[in-house]
């Protein structure tokens, strides 16, 4: 039984972060009040007001901070890291992003991307889109495990290994169907390339198909890689659940993004399930409006929204998708979509609309 107290870390980290991670913040505690829940949330400076205050953004001991804010919340709520125009361009919290996926072991990365509105989708074919990409979120390519020889000179040899373990195939294929069970999907895509990479894509292979007779009430059916993009453009509608590994998930989860009206509306969990996880929105720091009151807190207010569902409080993270969903009909929004609204003047309407739609 999900608690009825919740204690988050919001820590806005650079940029943009300090825009958005307040307005989701204040929307969540809404919500959670709506539903009988009470949510605490405390701030955390880390990025680039340490950076100004004590002339480095975050402590030595990366993984010892991000153990130590998980022993004290329930999950973490992350802005952005990168470039702000109060830091040199070399200065950020990005340690603190990398240290918070890996300590954690946020092994699924869920990315939802559901169309709001026809008017954000750039297709002329209009079509409803409700994709959730699965992206496997600690191993692959992207470990970052290989080597140089001969580097700078014109013999120079690049070696990249791509690791794929059973474990972490296996648990990220069970997480997607049971997503999918839990969330009312019918079927569960898995993307690999497994006609040229036998030997790791061949692992995805026998995992998926394992893990798809196990869970029998949920379709599973895979596509090349490269078909899928191509399908996903041609026929978003036919799609839902997609699971994949890090590499082509990462590209996945932008393209569907760019389906549904781009990364200013994209939310995202990196979820380590039963334990502490970390939740953020797609986008960057976006220095050019950071600090200025303009930008669109829908991305943040959406991470927050997987938070509270990942937490077991569906009722108040159905609210918070009511209450966007309003905002959009009712074009109470910031600019990037049209209106004509700031930062905090649309996280008052979610506000009002969370208890508008609690009351019915």
């Amino acid at each position: 039984m999900p608690g009825q107290k919740i204690r988050i870390a919001a820590i806005p980290g650079d940029g943009v972060g300090h825009d958005v991670v307040p307005a989701a913040a204040q929307v969540v505690r809404e919500a959670g009040a709506a539903s009988g829940v009470e949510v605490e949330v405390a701030f955390y400076n880390y990025g680039v007001l340490r950076y100004l205050e004590e002339g480095k953004p975050l402590p030595d001991d990366v993984p010892g901070l991000v153990r130590d804010l998980a022993s004290r919340h329930d999950a973490i709520l992350f802005g952005s890291a990168g470039l702000d125009p109060r830091q040199p361009p070399t200065v950020n919290c990005r340690d603190l992003l990398v240290g918070l996926r890996w300590v954690l072991d946020g092994y699924v990365n869920l990315r939802p991307a559901p169309l709001l509105h026809p008017r954000f989708c750039p297709l002329e074919r209009k079509v409803p889109i409700d994709l959730v990409v699965i992206r496997e979120n600690t191993e692959g390519v992207m470990t970052r495990i290989g080597g140089n020889f001969k580097k700078g000179t014109s013999d120079e040899v690049a070696i990249q290994e791509d690791i794929n373990t059973y474990k972490g195939v296996e648990r990220i294929c069970r997480y997607a169907f049971e997503y999918a069970r839990g969330h009312g999907y019918q079927k569960v895509t898995m993307a690999d390339k497994h006609g040229s990479l036998i030997h790791a894509h061949g692992l995805w292979q026998r995992v998926f198909w394992a893990t798809a007779e196990k869970h029998k009430d949920v379709e599973g059916e895979h596509r090349f890689i490269d078909t899928l993009c191509m399908e996903l453009v041609q026929h978003p509608d036919r799609f839902g659940v997609i699971v994949t590994n890090n590499m082509y998930g990462d590209i996945l989860s932008d393209l569907c993004a760019g389906l549904v009206g781009g990364v200013g509306l994209a939310g995202s969990g990196c979820i380590n399930p039963g334990n502490i996880s970390m939740f953020e929105p797609v986008h960057g720091t976006a220095p050019d409006i950071a600090l200025k009151g303009i930008a669109n807190p829908f991305a943040a207010t959406l991470a927050g929204r997987i938070m509270l569902d990942h937490l077991g409080h569906r009722r108040a993270a159905d609210l918070i998708w009511g209450a966007i969903q309003l905002a959009v009909k009712e074009d109470q929004v910031t600019g990037d979509l049209g209106g004509q609204l700031g930062t905090q003047a649309v996280t008052e309407f979610l506000c009002k609309a969370v208890h508008k739609l609690a009351g019915k």
